[in-house]
């Protein structure tokens, strides 16, 4: 794998920098600091030695004397560089069937110039790339080349429609221009930050919420490889930015705005085509809620139709309203629609009590004693049917916070959706949420119990007080119960479960995550799936910004 260290754009300061190569011949060198070879010796991580041929060796960091200037939490800042790559020093042992790639995608630059972005999600994409071979950890990242970045990059403005900013027209004429690209997709962004997912075929592809942003990627290098383009005629401007992904297909909801509702559609391994499953029309309110997420079951695919609904008078606004793209309507009432992957029928269509979730955890059948389906029970981080927690992940917010709780109160909602022509589901709390800090989102599980009955989930929960989840959890949903790991400031990014191969129980393997700590800087962490305590940390080069989704490419 070539190094990257003298063919990057530099970043520095926060701020994008054109391309500069004004350095000696043979020095690395990142925005305006000069790595010479007084500095190199001095870093905290050595050069390896006797290093495999198809692993890396490590390129020196950033500057260590600047780096421990800034001792700020990172999670909130933008990246300090476009891109790294080396072996990273493990404390502990990883253990030796871990063998494969873990991918975070995020964003991670929330700076354009000195112009800084409002929102969580406005940032530009940050790929992080953890690769586990014989007991050893590489890390490397980079920004992905999205239009929306490359075009921000060159002009020193945002560019495209990102989740809560907009171009500054130039005059009135630049106005209407900017509507009509609205209406045809053209000014929205491309800026895959949200997810990366592995399809069945291998190929590797990192997604956003319009359709446009779904751009394939090298998991080895982190290369933009290009757009991913269907090659259907569905159309559509948005998606789900979490489909569901298996070996074998892919599938994913399409929200109709124009005859509120939502296609669900399914691609199979190996094409770029998308095929109609079936159409679901909304029960309630003037355009289809949000489906941020939705769960399947072994027969059925959960299309929620959430009272946080979709709005194109706040989509059309220059500047962000308290819900952004989105509108609350609680008196349009909150369902749970339940079709059938293979006919495309509505087997249950039910009235539940009002949510606001981004994630669906999983979800599976209830049956009885002759194998009838009698009821899905779906589960999700559920903000308590509290619209505010998307204003709380302004950066504002999140860079500010003095100690004073303010964090809105989440649990493991339960959803049972009857199949005895109810009208109505139910929604409850899993299991007690004080368990997990009445906080939960981020989860993951073992994939081998997708659609199917299960009892862990991992997810980031609360320690209060705090202004956002900060820690670790296991859930059991059998036992009801919550173990939590926690370090004192720090915040800790999507726990992502990797089974060990061959095995039998549902929680044996190992769940990573990437932290933030308090001291500026940042490490992996690695815990054991069963007994949730830590089993290897390795510090990274620099702290890194916050991350959102990640998936597993084991290794081939």
């Amino acid at each position: 794998m070539a190094s990257f260290a003298h063919s990057a754009t530099k970043i520095y300061c926060n701020k994008i920098l054109p391309e500069r190569f004004d350095h000696g011949k043979d020095e690395p060198h990142f925005g305006k600091i000069k790595i010479n070879e007084k500095t190199k010796k001095n870093m905290d991580l050595k050069l390896v030695t006797n290093v495999a041929s198809q692993l890396p060796v490590i390129v020196s960091p950033l500057d260590q004397e600047v780096v421990k200037k800034e001792k700020k939490l990172a999670a909130w800042t933008s990246v300090c560089q476009e891109r790294w790559e080396g072996e990273l020093v493990v404390e502990g042992e990883l253990p030796l069937w871990l063998s494969g790639t873990y991918l975070r995608n995020g964003p991670g630059l929330w700076h354009v110039g000195d112009y800084n972005l409002r929102h969580l999600f406005d940032g530009y994409a940050t790929l992080i790339r953890l690769h586990f071979e014989n007991g050893r950890l590489i890390m490397g990242h980079r920004q992905l080349e999205s239009d929306a970045y490359k075009a921000a990059k060159k002009n020193n403005k945002v560019c495209y429609r990102e989740f809560s900013e907009a171009p500054k027209p130039e005059n009135f004429l630049s106005y209407i221009g900017d509507m009509a690209k609205l209406f045809s997709g053209a000014s929205l962004t491309d800026n895959a930050n949200t997810g990366v997912v592995k399809l069945g075929d291998g190929r590797v592809v990192c997604l956003t919420e319009t359709i446009k942003g779904s751009i394939t990627i090298d998991p080895m290098t982190l290369d933009t490889i290009g757009k991913f383009e269907y090659s259907d005629s569905l159309g559509g401007l948005i998606h789900s930015a979490h489909p569901i992904v298996t070996e074998s297909e892919f599938l994913t909801l399409i929200p109709d705005l124009i005859n509120p509702g939502y296609v669900v559609v399914r691609m199979e391994a190996g094409t770029n085509e998308r095929k109609f499953i079936g159409r679901v029309s909304c029960r309630g309110g003037p355009a289809p809620g949000w489906v941020h997420s939705f769960p399947v079951t072994q027969h059925y695919v959960i299309v929620p139709e959430m009272p946080l609904r979709y709005c194109a008078q706040n989509l059309l606004k220059a500047e962000p309203t308290p819900l952004y793209k989105f509108e609350w309507h609680p008196h349009s009432k909150g369902f749970i629609h339940v079709m059938c992957k293979a006919s495309g029928k509505i087997g249950a269509s039910v009235e539940v009590p009002l949510y606001v979730t981004f994630h669906f955890i999983n979800a599976y059948e209830e049956k009885d004693e002759d194998g009838r389906v009698t009821a899905v029970i779906a589960d999700c981080c559920e903000h308590s049917a509290d619209t505010t927690i998307l204003d709380k992940l302004r950066l504002e917010n999140l860079r500010s916070f003095d100690g004073v709780d303010v964090l809105p109160d989440a649990r493991v909602g339960r959803f049972r959706i009857p199949f005895d022509g109810s009208p109505y589901g139910e929604l409850e709390a899993a299991l007690d949420p004080n368990e997990h800090g009445r906080g939960m989102d981020m989860c993951s599980i073992n994939p081998a119990y997708l659609g199917l009955k299960y009892r862990y989930a991992y997810a980031c929960g609360a320690k209060r007080p705090c202004n956002f989840p900060n820690t670790l959890t296991k859930i059991d949903l059998f036992e009801k119960k919550a173990k939590n790991w926690y370090d004192e400031g720090a915040v800790p990014s999507e726990p992502f479960f990797v089974a060990r191969p061959g095995a039998t129980q549902e929680d044996d393997g190992v769940v990573i995550s990437m932290i933030s700590d308090k001291n500026g800087e940042g490490y992996a962490l690695i815990l054991d799936g069963s007994t949730f305590e830590e089993i290897a940390r390795a510090k990274f080069p620099y702290g890194l910004p916050y991350g959102l989704h990640g998936c597993w490419v084991p290794k081939k």
